[in-house]
């Protein structure tokens, strides 16, 4: 179970194969690959033609059915990719240099150390126009984590935690299941909501000027936007996988800004 987000950036292999198309043969190509090497370290050396598994799909009626999936057959739809990934080389969303490298994946459950990072990227009255920014989305977009404490009464599956961390603002309290809705809950990830979550969490300087943040709904231009509001996020050594992950969830969002397209989700 995971997060999956894709940088919706208009390509040749999201025409044709679709952008379901894609992300199907890219699921199966790593589930495959997983259920490979579940047979290999119990030291069976069977073909993948001879591997399957169930899958348990909901019909739309509500009721449950299940499907035997051959893993040769996943691997027979991940060939069809191969065509289409020289479209990715040099392709502006492609945010880590690999075939299909506008998807991403957040993996469950997330961090208690994740979430206090996220947590920590808020901006305080030392940064008093991101700061007002946020207090006026918590209030007229009613984030009250609501909907994420409901994922959260399932302890170990979406987060690690049953409880969210907190951090208390001039009196107000943010707690970790209003970051999580309000980055993950809220929809397709539009250009506009993207420069406001950048400005949140961290991925662009929190010290911009008046004048640099005004222009940031209608950016001049990508080479204006490296010059004057760079992404500030890198990797450290004491990340763990969580961390690394949102990272580079907030670094596909600035891409997405950057291009002016949608970062599309998945949960």
């Amino acid at each position: 179970m995971a997060i999956d987000y894709v940088i919706h950036y208009d390509c040749e292999p999201k025409r044709t194969l679709t952008l379901e198309g894609l992300m199907g043969r890219l699921k199966g190509r790593d589930r495959a690959a997983a259920i490979i090497k579940l047979y290999r370290d119990s030291g069976d050396q069977r073909s993948p033609k001879e591997m399957g598994f169930e899958m348990v799909r909901r019909s739309p009626e509500g009721g449950e059915e299940t499907e035997v999936i051959v893993v040769q057959d996943l691997l027979d739809a991940a060939e069809e990719l191969i065509p289409y990934q020289p479209y990715c080389a040099g392709c502006p969303a492609n945010r880590i240099g690999v075939p299909f490298g506008c998807i991403g994946t957040i993996n469950y459950p997330i961090s208690y150390e994740a979430e206090r990072w996220l947590i920590a990227q808020l901006p305080d009255n030392e940064h008093p126009l991101p700061y007002m920014l946020l207090q006026r989305a918590l209030r007229e977009m009613n984030y009250t984590g609501e909907h994420t404490a409901h994922l959260r009464a399932d302890p170990g599956v979406f987060f690690e935690s049953d409880t969210p961390p907190d951090r208390e603002f001039g009196g107000v309290t943010i707690t970790g299941d209003q970051v999580f809705e309000m980055l993950f809950l809220s929809g397709p990830i539009y250009p506009a909501h993207g420069s406001l979550l950048l400005q949140f969490f961290g991925g662009v300087p929190a010290d911009l000027d008046a004048d640099v943040m005004m222009q940031l709904a209608v950016p001049p231009s990508q080479d204006w936007l490296d010059e004057h509001v760079p992404f500030q996020h890198t990797h450290a050594p004491g990340d763990d996988v969580s961390t690394t992950a949102l990272k580079e969830f907030l670094y596909a969002v600035y891409l997405a800004f950057r291009l002016g397209v949608p970062v599309l989700l998945d949960l």
